[in-house]
């Protein structure tokens, strides 16, 4: 199948399937020309208003679902803006996956591509190579070098010219003294270069949604110090508590936006562990990012919006009422930890059903209760990887050793306790199949109390090799 549009005065191809490629049908291609060369190609108008329509349903599908910062990349794309929130979505990777199968599900062909900058996803996601491209940090010049010209969003005219001096490709430009190369290309060919690169911010305006709050601030004269700026906060903050209180909803994330009097922008945001309207709260997350706006000449307009916000349960009063003692909601202290250290760094520990330890564990919510967790007596603190123990001397074959060195140190063992076995989880790995750990509690002469195990039954050479770990430490 191929597209056909109309490009200045002329019909073209404007889209093209893989298989109208591979019949030599591609975009930019006189529409008498493709029809001639493949005349039983299925041929349809395109409709550009539909795509543009189409396009603006899903940036605001994006920021109602996965960023507050969305916005259509013309004209066939989009922009999500992680910068906050990947770590809601298990990071960028398995966001990406998700997006690209949310994509195939909805019968779209995809690419993704996650770049420092803007322009350099926009180029990766359309010139790069395979459906998903993730550029390290300080890795886009090496990740767009070797892309065509065409890549920086650049007019027709300006590629026409780029090749009749000899540019092909990004990494021809970037030796190229800007001077020189404004005066044969034009200033917008160095704006895109110099985005691309992230030399010249591009800030993405993001799709606006009718139905989430928001709230704004016009000054009579710009301000520029904390303590103005934190009294903008709480006048926004009264008049959005309003609104979500008419909606019964609390806020999940807010953005504010700082318009500064050269017309550029200051964003930042928060985010909460639960939905909430209670001013004192926000502030005090919004505060912790007022050194992170830079007023320059000053701030003469501000928004603050919230993307995601949830319905706002009532509160259960019967046991104050009471006079029992209310058990205080962790949510808050989590929010304030996180907007000091970044929410990835707040975290429970939560029981996972696994015979082996180290799988016997894993993340969760902080502000969830995990479930209950199992009996057996666990070290307080256990290593990620069990560690080799050397020079182990131990009675076989379910004796706890009496002897040991660990990390360059000799530890006597005076008591010891065990073995509990915990055989190897056979459906997860083959090499597990007759795996057998011995497991002993055991304590030094200064006192220090450690879980080691053996691999191995003393009497099978399948179940393992009969060496010694450290996996733990009581305390």
């Amino acid at each position: 199948m191929a597209l056909i549009g109309k490009v200045g005065r002329r019909e073209e191809v404007v889209a093209a399937c893989d298989g109208a490629r591979a019949l030599g049908v591609h975009p930019g291609m006189a529409a008498t020309h493709a029809r001639a060369m493949v005349s039983n190609l299925d041929f349809r108008p395109a409709e550009p208003e539909a795509d543009a329509a189409l396009l603006d349903r899903l940036a605001l599908f994006a920021v109602r679902r996965w960023s507050p910062i969305a916005a259509v990349s013309p004209s066939d794309g989009l922009w999500i803006d992680l910068a906050g929130c990947a770590h809601l979505h298990g990071g960028e990777e398995k966001f990406c996956r998700r997006l690209l199968a949310f994509c195939r599900r909805a019968g779209f062909t995809a690419r993704v591509a996650v770049a420092d900058t803007a322009g350099a996803a926009h180029a990766l996601a359309r010139f790069g190579r395979g459906e998903l491209i993730r550029v390290e940090p300080g890795a886009t010049t090496r990740a767009i070098a070797a892309l065509p010209i065409a890549a920086l969003r650049l007019a027709p005219s300006t590629i026409s010219a780029a090749k009749r001096f000899g540019f092909e490709t990004v990494a021809d430009l970037l030796p190229v003294a800007r001077g020189p190369l404004a005066r044969r290309l034009g200033l917008p060919a160095i704006t895109r270069l110099d985005q691309a690169l992230g030399a010249v911010a591009e800030p993405i305006t993001p799709r606006e949604d009718a139905e989430v709050p928001i709230v704004e601030r016009r000054l009579l004269e710009p301000i520029g110090t904390a303590e103005a700026i934190e009294q903008v906060m709480g006048d926004l903050l009264n008049d959005l508590a309003g609104i979500l209180q008419a909606r019964g909803l609390g806020a999940r994330t807010l953005r504010l936006t700082a318009l500064r009097v050269d017309g550029t922008e200051q964003v930042v945001g928060v985010g909460t562990s639960r939905p909430t309207r209670e001013l004192s709260h926000l502030l005090r997350l919004l505060k912790l990012r007022i050194e992170r706006i830079d007023p320059r000449m000053g701030l003469e307009q501000f928004w603050l919006v919230a993307p995601h916000t949830e319905p706002l349960d009532a509160i259960d009063l019967g046991a104050v009422l009471a006079g029992e003692t209310l058990v205080r909601d962790p949510a808050r202290l989590v929010d304030v930890i996180a907007g000091r250290i970044g929410s990835y760094a707040v975290y429970r520990l939560a029981p996972v059903e696994s015979h082996v330890p180290e799988r016997a564990v894993t993340r969760s919510d902080p502000v969830e209760m995990p479930g209950s967790w199992p009996a057996w007596k666990r070290p307080i603190r256990l290593f990620p990887r069990p560690e080799p123990l050397a020079r182990v001397i131990a009675l076989m074959p379910d004796q706890p050793p009496r002897r040991f060195e660990w990390r360059g140190k000799t530890y006597k063992v005076v008591a010891g306790d065990g073995p509990e076995r915990v055989h190897g989880e056979w459906w997860r790995r083959d090499a597990e199949v007759w795996a057998v750990r011995d497991y002993y509690r055991v304590e030094d002469e200064a006192g220090g109390r450690y879980w080691v195990f053996r691999r191995g039954d003393g009497f099978e050479d399948d179940t393992g090799d009969l060496s010694w770990w450290m996996h733990g430490v009581f305390g």
